[in-house]
């Protein structure tokens, strides 16, 4: 048996920034905005392409977070391309894990990884997974798809960069369904007592887990009160409304003169940008035929999932 073995970073290359380093960043203007669908569609393009070489995959928790992707890694995230381990970036954690396969694209379009190992994406001996191994893949700063655990994890972190006086801001995105973990709450509470003013996470609130809606598996609402009475400062968000969003997080992750650690509930909806998906929640996990994935590109690329 061919055992994966750790990816090292990409051959160097000349890259246009995704923002340049320290915290300034170009206007949110027009172009900007533009930029920033066109990367969250080509989240989505990809996650469709990498799924059919996996032959099963997660694309509606993918596609529900495509905007939040586009808005961390191409304009919120302080980032160096071409190199993972910078120790002034921003870190990056995922508890909803198996989303992965539409981060994988953003880690090689920034360098971090070969383009060419997403086209043997979960083949034999090949570190991409359908959860994300950070002893393996360059970019990925924490191991996640045992949901819960990533929450107390960016809690460490942030508490290290204050040990160390960095500042680099921590992001740590969840699921819904992953609020009903009851270490999430372990680490709200932890993270609030330690003031953990550069912890700053955000709840894909797409409606629906692998048992079904949210709500009917087990109450999570009222969602926005429970992180206050926990002592975090609450915002929310259309989370496909690509503007509303990089604006949100541009202002949480610039903000030096808070104490609390923050949390961006974004509403989205689970399988955005395909209809079907976006209306039956069974394509959690799934495979498209041949057919069937050549009508998903061509919705892709009309625009549908610029409707926000």
């Amino acid at each position: 048996m061919t055992v994966p073995t750790p990816l090292a970073a990409a051959p160097t290359r000349r890259f246009a920034p995704a923002r340049p380093a320290g915290r300034h960043r170009p206007p949110l203007d027009g172009q900007r905005i533009t930029l920033l669908k066109q990367k969250a569609r080509f989240v989505r393009t990809e996650t469709v392409r990498l799924i059919s070489i996996a032959k099963t995959g997660h694309y509606a928790s993918s596609f529900s977070c495509a905007e939040i992707f586009a808005a961390l890694y191409y304009d919120t995230m302080r980032l160096r391309d071409g190199d993972p381990q910078w120790t002034e970036r921003d870190r990056f954690l995922m508890g909803k894990g198996h989303a992965a396969v539409g981060l994988y694209p953003l880690l090689a379009d920034h360098g971090f990884l070969d383009h060419a190992v997403l086209d043997e994406y979960t083949r034999l001996g090949n570190p991409l997974g359908d959860h994300p191994d950070m002893r393996k893949v360059p970019g990925i700063d924490f191991s996640s798809g045992s949901l819960g655990h990533a929450l107390s994890a960016g809690l460490g972190m942030a508490l290290a960069a204050r040990v160390v006086g960095a500042d680099y801001n921590v992001f740590v995105l969840l699921g819904d369904g992953e609020q009903q973990e009851g270490q999430v709450w372990e680490a709200a509470l932890s993270a609030a007592h330690h003031e953990a003013a550069r912890l700053i996470a955000i709840v894909d609130r797409n409606q629906y887990s692998l048992d079904g809606r949210v709500e009917d598996v087990m109450r999570i609402e009222p969602l926005a009160d429970k992180w206050r009475a926990f002592g975090w400062q609450v915002h929310e968000t259309d989370g496909h409304d690509i503007a509303s969003l990089a604006s949100t997080l541009r202002s949480l992750a610039d903000d030096m003169e808070r104490t609390q650690p923050a949390i961006l509930i974004a509403h989205t909806i689970k399988g955005k940008g395909i209809t079907y998906m976006e209306k039956e929640f069974g394509w959690h996990l799934g495979w498209l035929a041949p057919a069937d994935e050549a009508a998903a590109y061509v919705e892709l690329r009309s625009g549908h999932d610029d409707d926000a």
